[in-house]
């Protein structure tokens, strides 16, 4: 697949080297900028800031004039010439902007050096288009004439010291077509010069260029064929908005445009990337591909060269990646090493956080082996027992226990105990991971990681877990070998790190800051992770002879080709971003910076933060592996949670934890006014608050009784209301085994219509979940209701902030709880909080009972009908 999709990437350009090569056309007619040319920056006016700094720095112009003030400035001095000018579509030369520009803001400086320093800086910034190039070259070799054709300020001798390149040999002798020369604009006449002065019929020219109308339109209905070179289509624009790049040439200066090297040329090159999509493949790989190229594409390329150079300049010849990540890093920094001329070679290498765990594991200290159990996820007894290389029998008290979810901290210290509580298991233990450490020393040993003083390790990072880990192996087994880290970004985790002495360096964000680029990434890492990962099973441990042995991979078919796609799409990007640091004889800037990594953080924070709907619909599909000892296997975009998007306000995803929602703006991306709303708060515009109830704030309060008939206080959320008027809540909670819940919903007097609960739920001693779901009227006629009123259907009253409604969880779900996820989407009506407010009426007395005899049906069949039809009895009697 990643052949074929390699092979069908069709160029934009071949119909027109086709019409050069078998002589179908007589003329190449060619547009200049953006075509011939492009800038490194995203807009061509961003250059006017960044002549802003250099007019400053050559004390031309005042310090107090800022670029984006320059920038201003510049653009509405060529607005008010053309504005003055006598030519009919308000063609200027480059002196007549100039002269609209403010005399004393350059005292002493003359025109033409200011009009010269403007040429100067458009010369540096151009880079001749190499696929362009190849065209001219083309045409030069079958005889073809070319001609330039452009709506330009420039003269004709400023246009010549722009366009000679080595490249563009052929051009010397191209007949130029400027607009100001002519006092006509390609959309309003020049076209008709040109073709007249040629001489040639319409359809004897070929024309490329970018601008859909000028080069597109206007020519094509004169006959002329046309291949619309276009820079930036309709799906990029809109990822360049979500950055905050607006494709607007009039809009606001980005701060992020450098003032020697713009945007590096990444947003053209990004264009250039897109350019070359493929055309025969599904639109879910398409847009995999996409992303890749657009956005993975130059984060992992400016991430590889910074890993290169970080080598090269510490004299490290070899780094070492990680698997499942390491194949495609590995490859990446290869290939920027060798572009740059770098002596650094990047291998892969098979390491994981379960295996390192386990080899750094100190089975005679109980809070090393509870830590060890305890990140684990949904891990069994039986599970955990295998990852340790044990048999039940060699636990005889846990041997009956094997089904036990480990996902209490009661269970998690009892099984510690019985872990650790004989010499003789602990010894076996300390077999276990002895042996376990040995075989991955012999890995490393057998690849070579171990023959330098420093180990190298390039992975994506967050918390630097492998290093830490690994770290305590090599030091206990006195290799006199210390793990160095080069990650892609590093969360306050690696504090851990630096504390024990370990050299780690991180590229878009180093151990928590920026928080903005960091939090986005650690928090929801899953699309990177698993677009980098090589489509294989988790490590497990290793065999004898070092060989690693591997899980079963948890993907499908249909996100194979997705994860193809997205791959070869950042292997696209980093070719042509070599390709022109390897034509560039050393003049490309490098991505090494920190300027450069922070227009790369820029991109990679918004993509994480504002998914489209399209990406939203192809990652949220995506399978993620838990890949620490638990053969758990989820969805990126949970299915309980998809019903729940038109409950969300934005701070109830920030809410969401992990193990909610592995990236929970891909909720957002599904609903428009939920991802606006997202976006507004993100970028600041709009406070968190105005999502809340006015008044008071309140919260929804779960607490939980257990089988001593004692209540416990859980977790609380914030009642919060949406773009619908809608509620959510989601509170997650442990208990040694609870048998019923109160839920103070709206934390305060309201009316509550209550859509539907949902609790996915774990009975202790059982690994599989129950869901429990109340949604219909007799569902909650049956409950008890505390303080409040059931008022028929799903609509209760509730009196006072704690009162709530009571969930019968261990009737229910058959045993005691250990631990359940409870969901509410609901609409809540406030009411006064001096609890005066007039009460509504209650259901009828009927109701309560009919709903009550079903609840206790469906939980105790007829015996628990016949005990409740009992205590209604007695209650009578009573009030007799």
């Amino acid at each position: 697949m990643f052949d074929a999709i390699r092979a069908s990437g069709v160029s934009q350009l071949e119909r027109a080297e086709r019409l050069l090569s078998d002589g179908s056309c007589s003329v190449l007619s060619l547009d200049i900028f953006d075509t011939v040319l492009w800038r490194r920056v995203p807009r061509p006016t961003d250059l006017f800031g960044m002549l802003a700094a250099r007019l400053r720095k050559a004390g031309l112009c005042p310090e107090w004039v800022t670029d984006a003030t320059f920038r201003r400035m510049r653009i509405e001095a060529e607005q008010r010439a053309r504005h003055a000018s006598g030519s009919a579509c308000g063609e200027v030369s480059l002196f007549d902007i100039w002269r609209e520009m403010p005399q004393a803001l350059c005292t002493g400086t003359s025109l033409e050096k200011l009009v010269g320093a403007e040429v100067e800086l458009e010369r540096e910034v151009t880079v001749v288009d190499l696929d362009i190039a190849r065209l001219v070259q083309v045409a030069d070799k079958n005889d073809i004439p070319i001609v330039l054709v452009s709506d330009t300020y420039f003269t004709a001798d400023q246009l010549e010291h722009l366009l000679d390149r080595r490249e563009l040999e052929p051009l010397r002798d191209a007949r130029v077509f400027r607009s100001h020369q002519h006092g006509l604009d390609k959309g309003s006449g020049l076209w008709k010069i040109v073709l007249h002065e040629l001489g040639r019929s319409p359809e004897q020219v070929v024309h490329v260029g970018d601008n859909e109308v000028a080069d597109h339109d206007v020519p094509g209905e004169l006959g002329v064929r046309t291949v619309h070179y276009r820079r930036i289509d309709a799906e990029f624009a809109r990822v360049l908005d979500r950055e905050g790049e607006s494709v607007d040439s009039f809009g606001p200066f980005s701060p992020h445009v450098h003032a020697e090297h713009g945007d590096f040329g990444l947003t053209s090159l990004r264009a250039k990337t897109l350019q070359s999509v493929p055309g025969d493949v599904s639109t879910s790989v398409r847009t995999a591909w996409r992303y890749g190229a657009s956005v993975l594409g130059p984060v992992l390329t400016g991430f590889a060269e910074w890993v290169a150079s970080r080598a090269h300049q510490s004299g490290t010849p070899v780094v070492w990646c990680p698997m499942r990540e390491g194949e495609l890093l590995s490859e990446l920094v290869t290939n920027a090493a060798r572009t740059r001329g770098w002596n650094v070679t990047a291998k892969p290498i098979w390491l994981s956080r379960h295996v390192t765990s386990i080899a750094a594991l100190d089975c005679f200290d109980h809070d090393s082996v509870r830590d060890f159990i305890r990140r684990s996820y949904r891990l069994t007894v039986e599970q955990l027992l295998t990852s340790l290389k044990l048999r039940p029998g060699d636990v005889p008290s846990l041997a009956d226990k094997l089904g036990i979810l480990l996902n209490q901290p009661d269970v998690v210290d009892r099984v510690t105990i019985a872990l650790t509580e004989s010499p003789h298991l602990t010894n076996r233990l300390a077999a276990t991971v002895t042996a376990a450490r040995e075989r991955l020393l012999h890995s490393l040993r057998r690849a070579g990681a171990l023959d330098a003083p420093e180990l190298p390790l390039v992975d994506l990072g967050w918390g630097g877990t492998i290093q830490f880990q690994l770290d305590q192996v090599l030091r206990r087994s006195r290799t006199g070998v210390r793990p160095i880290g080069f990650y892609l970004a590093t969360n306050e985790r690696a504090t851990r790190l630096y504390l024990a002495g370990l050299r780690t360096e991180s590229y878009l964000g180093q151990m928590g800051h920026p928080h903005d680029v960091v939090h986005a990434l650690s928090r929801s890492p899953e699309v990177v992770e698993q677009c980098v990962s090589a489509r294989c099973g988790s490590l497990l441990g290793f065999t004898d002879d070092g060989s690693p042995e591997l899980g079963a991979p948890g993907s499908s078919p249909a996100q194979d080709l997705e994860w193809q796609g997205a791959q070869h799409g950042i292997a696209t990007f980093q070719e042509f971003w070599n390709r022109y640091v390897a034509h560039s004889d050393g003049a490309w800037p490098e991505l090494t910076t920190d300027a450069a990594a922070l227009w790369l953080a820029k991109i990679m924070r918004s993509a994480v933060q504002a998914p489209t709907e399209a990406e939203a619909a192809v990652f949220g599909n995506w399978q993620h592996e838990d890949n620490f000892g638990s053969s758990i296997i989820t969805r990126i975009l949970p299915d309980d949670l998809v019903p729940a998007v038109p409950y969300l306000s934005p701070p109830d995803l920030d809410d969401l934890d992990m193990r909610d929602a592995y990236w929970p703006e891909l909720l957002a991306a599904s609903d428009p006014n939920l991802s606006a709303a997202v976006r507004a708060m993100r970028s600041g515009a709009v406070d968190p608050a105005m999502f809340e109830q006015s008044g008071q704030p309140s919260e929804t309060r779960l607490r939980f009784r257990t089988p001593d008939d004692h209540w416990w206080d859980g977790p609380r959320r914030r009642v919060r209301i949406n773009h619908n008027g809608l509620s959510f809540a989601r509170l997650n909670f442990e208990s040694e085994g609870a048998t019923d819940i109160s839920l103070a919903i709206p934390g305060r007097p309201a009316i509550v219509r209550v859509d539907w609960i949902e609790i996915t739920a774990f009975v202790s001693g059982d690994p599989n979940p129950r869901v429990l779901r109340w949604e219909r009227g007799e569902d909650f006629a049956g409950l008890v209701f505390a303080e409040c009123t059931w008022l028929g259907g799903n609509l209760v009253e509730f009196h006072a902030p704690h009162a709530a409604i009571w969930l019968p969880l261990a009737n229910r779900a058959g045993g005691p709880i250990a631990s359940a996820q409870v969901t509410i989407a609901f609409a809540v009506l406030p009411q006064s909080m001096s609890g005066l407010a007039h009460r509504l009426t209650p259901a009828s007395g009927l109701a309560r009972v009919t709903g009550r005899a079903r609840e206790e049906y469906r939980t105790r069949g007829i015996r628990g009908v016949a005990a409740g039809a009992a205590r209604i009895a007695l209650r009578q009697l009573g009030g007799r």
